[in-house]
This record gives structure tokens, C-alpha cells and sequence, in this order.
């Protein structure tokens, strides 16, 4: 949905040496209507029977352009290793989460805003998230009620963690408000495994949405669904399209599921122009050893497939796959728990991408990226991304990840082409943030206790 509303510039260019044009981008206003065209297109195919609000966006104003704003893209160049040109697909910009979720979360708030505006019902969303998601989501639901999109009555948000992600949540005014932290609750899941948390939030979702609406008047609506998140993720593609030189590329990014890269692909298929698979993106992914199951699906057919190690001296050598790490401190080593997915349904698609289009994989290990750590640390220093000197205090490993990947697999002659863009999907330190206090969450110990706290956030 668009109106006549004449919005103001929404980036500031930076011509590069090659051509590309690395300056900010504000995406989802700068391709509102591309992006309003795309979810009328996805509403075609999808298919679910909760609830959902619809597809629709509200009508672009002064507070919606506010209350968008944090999504915002740019691309500076990190120089070449090798005969390779490294790009960085800054997605990190919103300095509330420093996360790439920030731009899915803003446009599933707006279609929330967008179903209250249309018919007067609130909504609540119950999102299972490993941190970052809930973080964004959050987010951006206090950015609706401070642009006065909605009040705090009418959008609302229940978050299902595990209790080891915990320290990665930021707080922010729906943690430390009291009666905010009761309609938005932090609801904390004490399990190892974190896909527990996935079908905790699906049950309730399921089988108490419509006692929700019945008993309280707000809608429960259930947003981890890739259909949810691969709109907005079309954004990269229109930004590489406007912004960068039309050439062949891989695209590299630290993956659980691949949304994101999903996104690149439906926005390349459906909004540039590119054919499949002839100029179509290369993509590269790169994943740690406890959930390594999407590139051992790719490389070695099989979720559960990991390399024979050797142990000695307190660490784990291998070097008969050089798809996985040469060293590690453990054969399922945890390196960061935004990465908890095990057998992504998306793998299968992902697979039939990368067959076609060109790319692959790589597991990488905290050895690995203690090893590239000072390298990176001055690397993105001179495009404005810290890394703070003590990696210990790191939080959020994806973008260290993602190029300790790319410069392994580069060394190891599993990588060629003139360019690789890193998609910069994550990266924060303790300083950065707070994470919230023993109050402000709430234990649950499974679907009992999960109903309750989502009847109480209906009802205040």
C-alpha cells in the first residue's frame, strides 16, 4: 500500500574507487513500495492457517519514515586478501540490537500496526528466538509505541528464550518499565536444547490463540515463519542492484537457516532482473561446529556428517576435510548460540540454489577465529565496526565468523572469484549493551506455565 506522502532522500551516496556506492542506505523506506509489492506477491503463496495480520503495510508517513529509519545498509569495501576484493554488506547499522534482524522485525511490526490501524484489535506477537530476534522484535515494538503508531494496549510481544542465550537480550524500556515487562514478557526456557524453545512457542501459539482473542480481545500472532523474513531480506538485493557494479559475486554469511540469503535470492529473482542461475548469486556459508548440519548437508549429504578428529595437547585437529576446522577446542563446540538450528528445512532449498548458482561452505572453529581475531580487529576498524581488543567481551560472533570463513576457505582454494561480499549480520559487544536482570524474565518450565504468562501479557 503507498500513498502520495513525498518522502525526503533516504541515503547519502559514497562513490568507491570501484564503481560501487558504499554509502547508507535507508532500505525500507528508500524501496517502501517495491517491498509493499513483494509481501502482495508472497500473500499469493502463502499459506497457514493461524492467525496472521495480513500483508499490508500502513500508509507511509513522517512517523512511519521515523519508526523505519534503523533499517539502513551500506557496503564499504575492505580492501583485496589475495587477488580477491572483500566487500562488506553492513547490516548492522541500528545501534539498539547491531543485528541484520532489525530490518524483518520493523516490517512485521508495520503489517501488526498496519492490521490495528485496519480493524481496532491489538496484537501480540510470541516469537522463539536464540536472542537476536527477540532483541529486534522488541525493538521494534517500542519503536511503534514511540512514534505513536500503537499504544502500548493495542501491540504487545511474548519472547521464548533458552536459558543459555539469556545474557545476549538487551534490555531497553520493556524490561526496565514494570507494567511494559508485563505485557511484554521475557519468558526463559531452562533447556540445553535450544529447538525446545521452537515447538514451545508453536504449541501455545496453536492451541491458545483463539482463547487469547476470546478472553482478552488481542490477537496472537506466531512470526517465526520464513515467509515472515524473506521480504525484507529482499532489501540486499535491491541495494546490490542500485548500489553496487552489476558484476559476479560471491555472497558469504554466517548461517543457522539461511533467511537471510534466502531473501537476497527471492529479491534477485524477482525484483532485479538477473536470470537464474547464469548472473545470479554465488552462496557461500559458513557455520559452527555444533550446528555445522546445513554445510555438511551440501558438501556431505548428510546433517550429522563430522570429520574424524585427533585430540592431543587440550585441542582437535583434523585436516582430512578442509570444509571443517583444522583446530578446535571440542568436536561440538558452541562458538556462538544465535546459531542453534539443527536440520533447517531450508537446507533442502538452499542446497538446489547453490547447485545451480555456484558456492558452498565452511565450518569454522573459535581457535579459527581467535587466530584471525587482531587481523579483523583492524580490518574493520577503518570502516567503523568495532571489535573490542579483548574478544572474551565479544557477544555476538557472526561477522567474525562469517570472514574468518571467508579468508579459511580463500587459503584453503575452496574460494575464487574476484569478489566476495560478506554479509555483516551481527556483531556487539558487552559494552554495547545491558542484558536484562534476574527479575525482568520469567522462568517457564513448559506449556503450562508458557499459557499462562501469554494469558497474563493479554490481559494487563
Amino acid at each position: 500500500m503507498t500513498t502520495a506522502y513525498s518522502r525526503p532522500a533516504a541515503d547519502t551516496a559514497t562513490p568507491s574507487a570501484t564503481g560501487a556506492d558504499t554509502g547508507l542506505c535507508r532500505v525500507l523506506v528508500r524501496y517502501y513500495d517495491e517491498l509493499a509489492a513483494t509481501l502482495d506477491h508472497t500473500r499469493r503463496s502463502s499459506r497457514t492457517d493461524a492467525f496472521s495480520p495480513g500483508w499490508d503495510l500502513p500508509p507511509l508517513s513522517p512517523a512511519l519514515e521515523v519508526f523505519l529509519a534503523p533499517a539502513a545498509i551500506s557496503a564499504p569495501e575492505l580492501g583485496t586478501y589475495g587477488d580477491t576484493r572483500l566487500t562488506l554488506l553492513n547490516l548492522m547499522h541500528n545501534p539498539d540490537t547491531r543485528t541484520t534482524k532489525t530490518l524483518a522485525s520493523l516490517m512485521i511490526v508495520a503489517r501488526a500496526v498496519a492490521h490495528i490501524q485496519r480493524t481496532g484489535e491489538a496484537v501480540m506477537i510470541i516469537t522463539p528466538s536464540s536472542a537476536n530476534k527477540a532483541t529486534a522484535l522488541r525493538d521494534a515494538v517500542r519503536r511503534a509505541h514511540e512514534t505513536a503508531l500503537a499504544g502500548p494496549e493495542q501491540l504487545r510481544i511474548v519472547c521464548v528464550l533458552p536459558v543459555g542465550s539469556c545474557h545476549k537480550v538487551w534490555r531497553s524500556p520493556l524490561t526496565d518499565d514494570e507494567a511494559l515487562r508485563a505485557r511484554n514478557p521475557l519468558a526463559v526456557r531452562d533447556t540445553t536444547g535450544a529447538d525446545e524453545v521452537k515447538k514451545l512457542a508453536r504449541a501455545v501459539a496453536d492451541q491458545e490463540a483463539d482463547a487469547v482473542f476470546a478472553r482478552h480481545g488481542v490477537r496472537l500472532w506466531h512470526t517465526l515463519d520464513l515467509d515472515n523474513y524473506i521480504v525484507a531480506d529482499t532489501a540486499r538485493a535491491l541495494f546490490e542492484r542500485d548500489r553496487l557494479p552489476s558484476v559476479p559475486r560471491v555472497h558469504a554469511h554466517a548461517v543457522s537457516s539461511a533467511f537471510g540469503l534466502l531473501g537476497h535470492f527471492y529479491g534477485q529473482q524477482r525484483l532485479t532482473g538477473r536470470a537464474w542461475p547464469d548472473t545470479g548469486a554465488r552462496y557461500f556459508l559458513v557455520q559452527h561446529l555444533d550446528t555445522a548440519d546445513m554445510v555438511a548437508s551440501y558438501h556431505r549429504g548428510a546433517f550429522d556428517y563430522r570429520p574424524a578428529w585427533q585430540y592431543e595437547d587440550g585441542v582437535y585437529t583434523q585436516d582430512a576435510d578442509p570444509r571443517f576446522p583444522q583446530r578446535a577446542f571440542a568436536p561440538d563446540e558452541r562458538l556462538d548460540p544465535t546459531f542453534y538450528t539443527r536440520a533447517p528445512v531450508t537446507s533442502t532449498r538452499m542446497n538446489e540454489i547453490i547447485r545451480h548458482q555456484g558456492g558452498g561452505g565452511i565450518v569454522v572453529s573459535l581457535a579459527e577465529c581467535l587466530d584471525r581475531y587482531p587481523y579483523l580487529r583492524r580490518l574493520l576498524a577503518a570502516v567503523d565496526v568495532e571489535l573490542p581488543a579483548d574478544p572474551r567481551q565479544l557477544r555476538e560472533w557472526s561477522l567474525v565468523m562469517a570472514l574468518t570463513g571467508v579468508l579459511n576457505a580463500l587459503d584453503r582454494g575452496l574460494l575464487d572469484g574476484p569478489e566476495v561480499l560478506v554479509h555483516g549480520s551481527g556483531s556487539y559487544h558487552a559494552g554495547h549493551y545491558r542484558p536484562p536482570e534476574s527479575h525482568q524474565v520469567r522462568p517457564v518450565t513448559g506449556y503450562e506455565d508458557l499459557r499462562d504468562l501469554v494469558h497474563a501479557a493479554a490481559s494487563g
